[in-house]
C-alpha cells in the first residue's frame, strides 16, 4: 500500500501532562469505529497520557496505562461508542506480520486503534489514519512543552477540521 498524502494538519503546543490529557480527550470526539491512531515521540513525551485522555474521551472501561510489557489492552466501552484498542510496539521489532498474532485488522473495524511506536509498523493496515507525533526537548526532564503535530491520512481525514484540537 502506498504512503497516503496528509489530508488535514494541526499543530499545537502542550505545556503539561494535564493539557496531554485535555487534548485526547478533545481528539476522541473526532474518531468512530474504524479509525487508526499512530503515536510517535520519544520516551516520555506523552503518548500513553494522551491515550489517556482518548479512553476518557471515549468512555471506556479501565484504567489506560502503558501496554508495553502485554503489547496490545482492549478496553471495551462503558457507554455507546467503539472499544479502545491500545498497543505498545516498542518491543515489536517487524512491521505488520509480527504483529498479525494481535488481530488488529480483525479489531480495526469496530475499534478504535491506537499503536504507539507503531511508525513503519501498521500502516498496510489501512490508508486512512491520524500520526500523531509528539517532540519533546530531549534531555530537559524540567520542561513540560511538548510541540504536537496531528495529521489526517486518507479519504476519512480529507477536509477534516482539526482546528477543535487546539481549543
Amino acid at each position: 500500500m502506498e504512503a497516503a498524502a496528509p489530508h488535514s494538519t494541526a499543530e499545537l503546543t502542550v505545556t503539561s501532562p494535564e493539557q496531554m490529557r485535555d487534548l485526547g480527550r478533545r481528539l476522541a470526539k473526532l474518531l468512530r469505529a474504524g479509525d487508526l491512531v499512530l503515536l510517535s515521540g520519544e520516551l516520555g513525551a506523552g503518548k500513553t497520557t494522551l491515550t489517556r485522555g482518548l479512553g476518557e474521551g471515549l468512555g471506556v472501561r479501565g484504567a489506560v496505562t502503558s501496554p508495553t510489557f502485554v503489547i496490545a489492552r482492549v478496553h471495551p466501552p462503558l457507554v455507546d461508542g467503539p472499544p479502545l484498542v491500545h498497543v505498545d510496539a516498542y518491543r515489536l521489532s517487524g512491521g505488520l506480520d509480527e504483529m498479525e498474532d494481535l488481530d488488529l485488522d480483525v479489531s480495526l473495524p469496530e475499534s478504535v486503534v491506537v499503536v504507539e511506536w507503531g511508525e513503519g509498523k501498521v500502516e498496510e493496515l489501512t490508508e486512512d489514519r491520524l500520526h500523531v507525533v509528539i517532540h519533546r526537548a530531549v534531555g530537559d526532564t524540567t520542561d513540560e512543552v511538548r510541540h504536537v503535530t496531528v495529521r489526517g491520512m486518507g479519504a476519512r481525514w480529507a477536509g477534516a477540521a482539526l482546528g477543535p484540537l487546539s481549543a
